[in-house]
């Protein structure tokens, strides 16, 4: 807690905060703005994934209680195509009767009088119990009225926000007095039916859908009735459903007033009879002694047919089946009406998560958050699933997983980008220290703690800031920092400008190289000599000290041959340098500017690149530390011109330190 406390009360670590709150804030309004412009694909993209929870290990035990009489290709081929004759309609329903059905649901809708009307209606009487379908038609452009609707529940209000129509398709006047139910699909935007309404008002009537109503007709309720009431915990379902008949019953609906299909069960879990083998006696009994049927249409041709998780081309009685076992077991799929809050609950363990791994560094970043965008979306898609398949909650999955892969993506660019930043800032800091190829170098490479040099040919300038220490000892050291500064300042102007680099600065100098050791350089390094001196003269040497003080001077010694240039030391702390006898001979010639007073002096080799120069040589000296005498040539004074000042004017005014006392050369 303490190393996160320290973290945070650092200025960056808190802009760096901020930044990433800001990352979290737009990943959740970007998520937000990509589920409103693309509804229709992202709401089939969770229903699809979603369903996983049933699909991947569905209930295949048979469902005793439930059989379809279908009729299917081969009955078609046997009696002839649909439709078929009220007479062949009122055998099949006697057989099925006699067969020890408790109930009998048709999915079918007899909708016009047609001869044999009054057989059906007797084989319809004398069944045991029987419910028929009727089709209230909702969303539709078209005016229709087909048929007679019957059979409504009392104690619905119509105006609570359920379906509406006034157009139906109902079974024939002739059939009012036989209980139906409605089959109004809800198709959902891949086409698939996942809902169904569970009442649907009718010229402000309350029908209920043809489950419900074989619920209500099973136990022979004289009057039909339900009610709807609101959510009462965050764990309830937006509205519930209760039959006074059925005491204890609660069917939960969506805000709509709809049912969820449930799709946890195998399709081959459910049993069919071919109705040509019904009418054939050619079936088991124990498939329909008490037990509930359902006629329906299962041919391809006949085109009842609807998408599901399961198959592309699913019949719908195999729905009507579904529902009415959820509503047998009381085991229907709802959505909590507080999923909302629990989905953004997810997604802020989601953004915390991702938080904290882009608050640690290295690996954790570049690692963890990648690998989060793709394990959190998961983790909230595997909840969905578990929760589905063993609560059979609906919980959603999409806006979490969403915001989780876009918020990660964020973060890791924001990371990216900072990255990006503070190494760019690095590298910019650390070639203001080195020389920009070995910054670059140092920045990229692993650290070793092997020599890392090479040989080249250069030329090398060696500046000193002349009287600097008698200076700094005379006045504050604010002012001696201004005036290093500046020098340092306007001498690596100069020096770039005539196509050198600053090697290092070191106390009161600097060392510049030119990578070839040519005529080009040397008289490149010649240029950039005088005009230092023409510079430093004109704007940081006082023509009149103040009492007890020097005037600065800058000597500069110039030379040309083989280097060393490279790194070296441990790995956990590296020098750049530059080695060999042409650095060591440069530094020596500029100690020899004071002796000589002399304000550039040259050694041989670079001398004899300079044929073209007017040089005095000013004799052969045993340098300090060397061995060999080397012979020192100076620029010619004549015609040189110092800031405006002519070189013979300007050289009695020159004044240097020696040994603690102050010497003076014509």
């Amino acid at each position: 807690m303490s190393k996160l406390v320290k973290q945070y009360i650092n200025p960056f670590a808190w802009s760096q905060l901020t930044r990433r709150m800001a990352v979290l804030l737009a990943g959740g309004l970007l998520s937000l703005l990509i589920l409103q412009i693309f509804p229709a694909a992202l709401h089939t993209l969770e229903e699809r994934l979603g369903d996983l929870g049933w699909t991947l290990s569905p209930e295949t035990v048979v469902e005793q209680r439930i059989t379809i009489v279908s009729i299917d290709e081969a009955s078609l081929d046997a009696i002839g195509p649909w439709p078929w004759s009220r007479e062949i309609m009122a055998e099949l329903t006697r057989a099925i009767d006699e067969a020890g059905a408790q109930l009998q649901l048709h999915d079918i809708i007899y909708s016009e009088p047609r001869p044999g009307d009054d057989q059906l209606l007797s084989a319809l009487q004398d069944a045991n119990a029987v419910v028929l379908a009727q089709y209230p038609v909702v969303g539709s452009s078209q005016s229709i009225q087909a048929g007679q609707i019957s059979h409504p529940v009392t104690g619905i209000d119509c105006n609570t926000g359920i379906p509406a129509s006034t157009d139906f398709i109902a079974p024939a006047g002739t059939f009012s007095g036989v209980a139906k139910g409605h089959i109004t699909p809800v198709i959902d935007r891949d086409g698939a039916i996942r809902h169904a309404p569970a009442i649907v008002c009718v010229n402000n009537q309350a029908y209920p859908a043809l489950a419900i109503s074989a619920l209500l007709q099973a136990i022979d309720a004289g009057r039909w009735q339900a009610e709807i009431s609101p959510a009462q915990s965050p764990f309830d379902p937006a509205l519930t459903l209760t039959l006074p008949a059925y005491p204890g019953l609660k069917l939960p609906l969506s805000e709509d007033g709809s049912l969820r299909i449930s799709y946890e069960r195998d399709p081959a879990s459910y049993r069919a009879v071919s109705a040509v083998d019904l009418l054939r006696g050619d079936y088991e009994p124990q498939m329909f002694a008490n037990n509930w049927v359902l006629v329906g249409a299962t041919a391809f041709g006949m085109g009842d047919v609807v998408p599901t998780p399961f198959n592309g081309a699913t019949p719908g009685v195999e729905l009507l089946a579904r529902m009415l076992g959820s509503l047998l077991d009381v085991n229907i799929p709802y959505t909590p009406v507080a999923a909302g809050f629990f989905q953004l609950l997810l997604a802020v363990m989601a953004g915390a998560l991702l938080l904290l791994l882009a608050s640690r560094e290295g690996r954790w970043t570049e690692l963890g958050l990648p690998v989060a965008a793709i394990v959190l979306p998961t983790a909230a898609l595997l909840l969905h699933i578990t929760l589905l398949s063993t609560a059979n909650i609906w919980l959603g999955w999409l806006a979490p997983a969403l915001f989780s892969v876009i918020t990660a993506a964020g973060l890791l660019l924001l990371e990216l980008a900072t990255v990006r930043l503070e190494r760019a800032r690095v590298f910019g800091n650390l070639s203001s220290y080195l020389p920009g190829e070995l910054a670059r170098e140092i920045a990229y490479a692993l650290p070793s703690s092997n020599i890392n040099a090479r040989r080249i040919q250069a030329t090398i300038l060696s500046a000193d800031l002349r009287n600097f220490s008698a200076f700094g000892e005379n006045r504050p050291p604010e002012e001696s920092a201004a005036v290093l500064h500046f020098f340092f300042t306007r001498a690596t102007q100069i020096i770039e400008k005539h196509g050198g680099r600053v090697n290092e600065f070191t106390g009161d100098g600097l060392l510049a190289v030119w990578k070839d050791a040519d005529c080009a350089a040397a008289d490149a390094a010649l240029r950039a000599a005088r005009d230092l001196q023409a510079e430093i003269r004109r704007d940081a040497l006082a023509e009149h000290a103040p009492q007890g003080l020097e005037p600065l001077a800058v000597g500069i010694g110039i030379e040309q041959g083989p280097v060393l240039a490279g790194s070296l030391g441990p790995a956990h702390r590296r020098s750049h340098a530059l080695l060999g006898d042409t650095v060591t001979i440069a530094l020596r010639i500029q100690d020899m500017t004071a002796e000589l007073a002399q304000p550039i002096l040259l050694g041989p080799c670079v001398a004899r690149q300079l044929n073209e120069q007017a040089l005095e040589s000013q004799g052969s000296y045993l340098l300090a530390g060397l061995t060999t005498p080397h012979t020192l040539f100076a620029p010619e004074a004549a015609g040189q011109d110092l800031g405006g000042i002519s070189a013979t004017t300007a050289r009695p005014e020159l004044k240097v330190l020696s040994g603690g006392k102050t010497a003076a050369r014509e």
